[in-house]
């Protein structure tokens, strides 16, 4: 097996875990659940908000410990200045992340974007119980039906959908349940990591369902290249959570991308 199929083989054991332990009735109950959310598509049209969706990570399969240390708040506040959305790792086998992670991000008023493993309706319910605006899906460990009622799940409860892809292929898996299409650098089954994938695919993607480049971007100069070539959200997390301080690490990109 590789990564992509253990991670989702322990995912389908963790949510029939989770539904026993927090049936949806209980998560209906939760506050976050009957908040507005943001729109992440009208945050990515906002030119003040540089288009960035800045990530929160702990620890990845492939680099391991990046950050165990870094606030939530501190780290989450600084991201919002600029930043058009947080993204916050949700996966604790694999990633180091908590729902409570992204529940200490939620004091932010930007969207959030639950990034899991999404294999199950009941993850839909669950982000929106923690305060996500916008759930992942990927398609490389979905089929379309699945994107489908996943996403017409999480649209029926007010979110919005990024589908990730990595190659032609899953460009098949695009549909109206769809608002942004994300591109992901990295193979999630390798973990390879070439931004020629963005640059080759996004002609391919409808018009009307903003692109984003996911993973790979570690300067400024990339950003204007994806820029020029179509993209409009930029999501980065490495990049900031392996510096000793993350908030400082985004400041100083954000200044040389606006020198740009």
């Amino acid at each position: 097996m590789n990564i992509l199929d253990t991670i989702v083989a322990q995912k389908r054991k963790e949510v029939e875990e989770r539904k026993l332990t927090t049936p949806l009735h209980i998560l209906e109950q939760q506050p976050y659940f009957v908040r507005p959310v943001f729109s992440l598509t009208g945050f990515l049209a906002d030119d003040t908000k540089t288009g960035i969706i800045a990530e929160y990570k702990r620890k990845s399969p492939s680099k391991g410990i990046i950050n165990a240390n870094a606030s939530v708040e501190e780290v989450t506040s600084a991201y919002a200045q600029y930043a058009a959305g947080i993204s916050v790792l949700t996966d604790t086998e694999f990633f180091g992340g908590t729902t409570a992670d992204l529940e200490k991000a939620r004091f932010n008023n930007i969207p959030i974007l639950r990034k899991d493993f999404m294999i199950d309706e009941y993850q839909v319910y669950e982000a929106k119980a923690m305060g996500a605006d916008v759930i992942l899906l990927i398609a490389a460990c979905l089929n379309p039906h699945e994107v489908n009622e996943l996403g017409a799940c999480a649209k029926g409860l007010g979110m919005e959908v990024l589908l990730e892809i990595h190659n032609e292929e899953e460009l098949g898996h695009i549909s109206d349940m769809v608002d942004m299409v994300g591109v992901n650098n990295r193979n999630l089954k390798t973990f390879e990591v070439d931004i020629q994938t963005s640059l080759h695919l996004i002609d391919h993607i409808p018009a009307g369902k903003p692109a984003i480049a996911e993973s790979g971007i570690s300067n400024v100069d990339t950003i204007v290249t994806l820029r020029n070539a179509g993209f409009s959200g930029f999501l980065i997390g490495e990049n900031f959570m392996k510096e000793s301080k993350p908030s400082i690490a985004f400041a100083d990109f954000i200044h040389q991308l606006k020198a740009k």
